[in-house]
């Protein structure tokens, strides 16, 4: 791998590269830049390789973060500390856009009251989870499609025993041998509603 040296530290271009639209050190090729100091002041317009010397001076490296602007604009920087940092705040990013699950719950028409109390608990983890919860009433065989209210009042008392952490997003439907429902955690509920609100909010027009 092809590598070389600014100051007293040793890069590999592939690295360089791979930090995307950034440009370092030797890559910056302006005839001069606006640059700003390792402490964030702003220093002035310099010919670029004034600038690069101030960065030698202090051992670190010049970095174009603005290359848009009229002077591109440069910070003296430490660029491997900068796309460690970088680095970091990506995997932070990553964990909190979490993705949101589905978990299906199987029920039957003549399921008992503690099958019912097992499920209803697994329900609640996985709205606290934040995931998406389908309860479903399965009818085995044709006597038990005779028993379609019985499944429409389990499931609303199944909508019922979780209003505390989640609420019905998809009302109780049959599809084919089987009847089911969807449930939604309440922060879900209220980001939705939030939404709306905003979406509904229009300028009011002044008429005075």
């Amino acid at each position: 791998m092809a590598r070389f040296l600014r100051g007293n530290k040793t890069f590999d271009y592939q690295e360089v590269y791979v930090i995307a639209e950034f440009f370092i050190n030797d890559q910056i090729r302006d005839k001069e830049v606006r640059l700003i100091g390792d402490s964030g002041e702003m220093l002035g317009i310099f010919s670029s390789r004034d600038a690069q010397k101030m960065a030698d001076d202090k051992n670190l490296d010049l970095v174009k973060i603005s290359p848009g602007a009229k002077p591109p604009v440069c910070k003296i920087m430490d660029f491997s500390k900068f796309k460690f940092e970088q680095a970091k705040k990506d995997r932070e990013a990553r964990k909190k856009q979490k993705t949101q699950d589905t978990k299906e719950l199987w029920l039957t028409p003549n399921i008992d009251t503690h099958d019912i109390e097992v499920r209803v608990k697994r329900a609640i983890e996985f709205l606290k989870n934040g995931d998406k919860v389908k309860v479903t009433v399965r009818f085995r065989h044709g006597r038990e499609m005779g028993r379609t209210n019985t499944a429409y009042t389990i499931l609303d008392n199944f909508a019922k025993s979780v209003a505390e952490y989640g609420n019905v997003d998809k009302p109780p439907k049959m599809e084919a041998r089987r009847m089911s429902m969807f449930l939604i955690a309440k922060k879900d509920i209220e980001k939705k509603a939030e939404k709306g609100d905003q979406k509904e909010e229009k300028p009011t027009e002044d008429t005075k």
